[in-house]
């Protein structure tokens, strides 16, 4: 019985808590997104805002940068973490649509063609583009549906690789500030501050 009151008692309290700060929950939540499609977009869209200005950020002629000294040896050079993130992009997104990219990738690199600036750029645009397509498809009913994985490891959810999308850009997103600041550029998000 005294373990039922406690019970009861927790409950009451959280209860009144949820009521007491349930004004500010409501008024945050008119503003937050109210689908599965609309949270996970908003992912690749908030990834999107900070990855393609750094990308537009770097000039052209500093697009082959890679740092050579320490443990830098052998990385991809900027235009090479622009060109995988949309080549990854486009991979995610098609899985998610079970389709075939609707560019010829060649493979997790991005097509050897894509070499100036605007070029690279372009086809990151595009690719953000892709992955909002695929991402818009992503409903309650196939939110966790497997798909085969674009990489050849099994199956995926939807769900799993629309954030991915965004957790693998932010990860090469990381690496490209490094490189805007050893060329002493302040990446576009951190200026201002």
């Amino acid at each position: 019985m005294k373990k039922m009151f406690g019970t009861l008692g927790l409950l009451a309290m959280t209860m009144a808590l949820c009521g007491v700060c349930g004004a500010q929950v409501s008024a945050a939540a008119k503003d937050a997104p109210k689908t599965v499609t609309s949270v996970l977009d908003a992912g690749v869209k908030g990834v999107e805002g900070e990855f393609v200005p750094a990308a537009e950020a770097m000039p052209e002629d500093k697009y082959g940068f890679a740092p050579t000294g320490g443990e830098f040896k052998g990385v991809r050079t900027f235009a090479q973490q622009v060109k995988h993130v949309a080549a990854v992009n486009y991979m995610l997104g098609a899985a998610i649509l079970q389709e075939k990219p609707p560019v010829e990738l060649g493979g997790e690199n991005g097509p050897d063609g894509i070499k100036s600036k605007a070029d690279v750029v372009k086809f990151l645009k595009d690719s953000y583009a892709y992955a909002h397509k695929a991402v818009g498809t992503i409903t309650p009913d196939n939110l966790i549906g497997e798909v085969p994985s674009p990489f050849g490891r099994g199956k995926s959810t939807r769900m799993g690789l629309a954030i991915l999308i965004t957790a693998h850009s932010f990860d090469h997103y990381g690496q490209m500030v490094e490189y805007l600041r050893m060329n002493g550029i302040v990446p576009p998000a951190s200026r201002g501050q």
